[in-house]
């Protein structure tokens, strides 16, 4: 067991960096969509200001993980409660833990946005206004201890072992960096997989700017989770929808990092003139 921990503690890294670099280049050889043409001085899909604001994200909250978040789920799997029979152990007893963790962020996803104060939060990763692999780490660092602070209770409830709770990170990560992607995938491909799996086709309109299509397809890693709790939404991605929060606009990085703070009218922006819009998108 502390092999197999240190593993994966060890090689987290590596694996899911490793995915992450393979797919930002894919999608750049294959894309899926082109990215917003930059008019009058404002910042094209792949712009550097994007980029940075995104990786900015992504460092910080890499920081908080080594910090707060794996500190915390070692602390937890240390007080687990342990009743767990002897069948729900070993690779089956993983599978079931995988799949458990897997309806529990569903539900979670859902409650980010459907509760005010935890969609202060998500919002950050929402205003993105472009996808591609780099959305996928894109989160402001309270959504981080939030979350972990809710998989923390599951795994004192549950008595999770901390080898099933590193396997699904690895998995969560490794799932959003595809269904966040601008790959261009075989149709044919990409519906075999949406069977199983969440793939761009059905996380993009989770991304469309318009919230009845955002408050949909709150699936992780598995498909079936939206069908049968009637989250699913129907329609196809359309490639060249808008991607957003409806009636915001993208800001800055520290913008970003205070704004789930700011009172409700102080966050609300109006939609800017098609004029300066993108010019303040970087």
């Amino acid at each position: 067991m502390e092999s197999a921990i240190q593993f994966l503690l060890s090689w987290k890294a590596v694996l899911v960096g490793g995915w992450l670099a393979a797919f930002f280049l894919a999608e750049r050889l294959r894309p899926a969509a082109q990215p917003p043409v930059r008019p009058r001085g404002g910042e094209a899909g792949f712009g550097a200001k994007r980029l940075a604001r995104n990786a900015g994200l992504w460092l910080g909250n890499a920081g908080l993980s080594l910090l707060f978040v794996v500190p915390v789920s070692l602390w937890a799997a240390s007080v687990s409660l342990d009743w767990r029979p002897a069948w729900w152990s070993g690779w089956q007893g993983l599978l079931i833990d995988l799949i458990i963790l897997d309806l529990a962020i569903y539900w979670w996803h859902r409650a980010n946005h459907e509760i005010p104060v935890l969609w202060r939060f998500h919002e950050v990763h929402h205003l993105d206004r472009f996808l591609d692999t780099t959305t996928a780490v894109r989160f402001h660092f309270g959504e981080v201890a939030l979350s972990a602070a809710f998989r923390a209770g599951l795994i004192v409830l549950l008595g999770l072992p901390i080898v099933s709770v590193l396997v699904f990170e690895i998995l969560v990560l490794v799932a959003a960096i595809f269904h966040h992607s601008n790959l261009r995938l075989p149709p044919g491909l990409e519906r075999a997989l949406g069977r199983l799996v969440i793939t761009p086709n059905l996380h993009w309109m989770h991304h469309h700017a318009v919230r009845r299509d955002t408050d949909s397809n709150y699936g992780t890693i598995f498909s079936f989770w939206d069908p049968l709790f009637g989250s699913r939404n129907p329609n196809p991605r359309r490639l060249g929808m808008t991607i957003g929060v409806e009636r915001r606009v993208e800001q800055s990085l520290p913008q970003l990092l205070l704004r789930p703070f700011l009172s409700e009218t102080a966050r609300t922006t109006p939609p800017l003139p098609a004029s300066t819009s993108s010019a303040q998108d970087g």
